[in-house]
């Protein structure tokens, strides 16, 4: 009696403890507390190392000190855009309130001088960039999630290693879970050959830090600070279609040059700093650009280590704003309530609300996760597809005719609280329009979903979704 006695009393301690620390996110509070009833010691064991909050303060602290002298360089070089009179899209004449909000991300204003390009899948994009590489004079910043040791990651290492040869500077942040895969001998042959290679929190060091839950989901690419890559896409062949099990992948990014690079790099510099100490300044980083665009771009970065939560909020702000239609493309769509009420909200107003997710997944307990949401979301009027020509990978968010956003951030909230992302903005009507042509397309290539006939999924998929979405905070 007296054991059984001590280990209630332990139980009740972890599940205080949970209660306490988790108290302002209830979902994960319930992710935690299932865990810890399924696996009583081990559960909490792994909530002691996986969700530790991010050390805010003092982070934010050090990296703004570390890179504000070049943050101020680059607002002085940029023509950024004060009153939503200047913006080209004149449809912000009447969004005073959306504007204020755009406007407070000071870290990264609206730009007004950048041209853009939509590579539409990963051929495109990988084409793009190492097209870009090949012409690149001083330096070369490379930042990915996954960088895979096959076909395009090796193409990719050999336009490295000649660029560092022929004495440019060559930096890489990979995010140690993300390329957990990827081999040491890929790296020695990088950095022999004089490429700067870092891990973005290792394993080991993640795990000891209590930060394993923390990864660098960020996609970059700054090309002698001029030209600036950005999206969903990382460096594998899988990309290319080489995975038998997902076939087609379907992906965006961006391409952007002017103002907005400016900011990319800034981005990049404040990770390099995170992951190495390393500060990198000079004009050679920021240097005087020949863009004659005159397209507006925002870039939008988040991570834990923000006392903000920039991408939800631009998120959630421009779904509140809508006032005909709200296109989504995620891979992941495992939304927090406040996305979740917007959208429902906007359905239920009338507006065209479209959502299209994958119909195969590289994560079948995500998938489920997201299927969860399926039904009360055509409920409320939101149309829902499935994507039938492979995988679809893409993040992108189209509202009305007055805003787009591409990024590498998921409409989940491990995106949205737990991971390091970066987002476009874009406002014009060219950009706005090749998302849209390219959004239709993938209507086109996928099956609507009806409330009728989703309701007769079988029971052990219901069981399996309720599960999935229990978890969802985690995933």
């Amino acid at each position: 009696m007296f054991w059984i006695i001590i280990a209630l009393l332990i139980f009740i301690f972890q599940i205080a403890t949970i209660l306490i620390v988790e108290f302002r996110q209830p979902s994960k509070t319930v992710a935690w507390l299932l865990i810890l009833f399924i696996f009583p010691i081990i559960g909490f064991v792994m909530y002691y190392f996986l969700a530790r909050e991010f050390q805010r303060r003092r982070t934010v602290r050090k990296r703004s000190v570390v890179a504000e002298e070049m943050r101020l360089q680059a607002l002085m070089r940029c023509r950024i855009v004060h009153r939503p009179g200047d913006m080209n899209n004149k449809q912000f004449n009447t969004q005073e309130r959306f504007f204020g909000l755009l406007q407070s991300m000071t870290l990264s204003p609206i730009t007004g001088c950048n041209e853009t390009v939509v590579l539409t899948n990963a051929l495109a994009a990988y084409r793009a960039i190492l097209g870009s590489i090949e012409k690149a004079r001083h330096h070369i910043h490379v930042e990915f999630y996954t960088i895979r040791d096959d076909k395009i990651g090796r193409r990719l290492k050999e336009a490295l290693i000649r660029k560092a040869k022929q004495g440019v500077e060559v930096r890489l942040i990979y995010d140690g879970v993300g390329s957990l895969e990827l081999g040491g001998q890929y790296i020695r042959e990088l950095n022999e050959a004089g490429v700067e290679t870092h891990c973005f929190l290792t394993p080991r060091l993640a795990f000891f830090e209590k930060r394993m839950n923390y990864r660098n989901h960020r996609k970059i690419v700054v090309v002698d600070g001029l030209a600036g890559f950005f999206g969903g896409i990382n460096i594998g062949d899988e990309y290319l279609g080489g995975n038998p099990k997902l076939g087609f992948w379907r992906d965006t990014h961006m391409k952007v040059e002017g103002d907005a690079v400016y900011f990319l790099q800034d981005v990049f510099m404040r990770d390099w700093w995170f992951t190495t100490k390393q500060r990198l300044t000079g004009p050679e980083y920021l240097p005087e650009h020949n863009c004659k665009g005159n397209e507006q771009v925002q870039i939008v970065s988040s991570g834990p280590n923000s006392s903000e939560d920039a991408i939800l909020e631009c998120v959630f702000s421009a779904i509140s704003v809508a006032k005909t239609r709200i296109y989504i493309t995620t891979p992941y769509f495992i939304p927090d309530n406040s996305v979740l009420m917007g959208l429902r909200t906007a359905a239920l107003s009338g507006l065209d609300v479209r959502i299209i997710i994958p119909d195969v997944s590289d994560s079948k307990l995500v998938l489920y996760a997201s299927l969860s949401y399926v039904a009360e979301m055509l409920a409320a009027g939101v149309r829902i597809y499935r994507y039938k020509k492979g995988f679809i990978h893409a993040k992108v968010l189209i509202v009305d005719d007055l805003i787009a956003s591409v990024g590498s951030a998921n409409l989940d909230m491990r995106s949205f609280f737990s991971n390091f992302e970066l987002n476009g903005l874009f406002f014009d009507e060219r950009t706005l329009k090749v998302l849209d042509d390219d959004y239709k397309k993938d209507m086109e290539d996928s099956e609507e979903l009806h409330l009728s006939a989703f309701q007769q999924r079988p029971r052990w998929q219901k069981s399996a979704e309720v599960v999935a979405r229990m978890l969802s905070p985690l995933l």
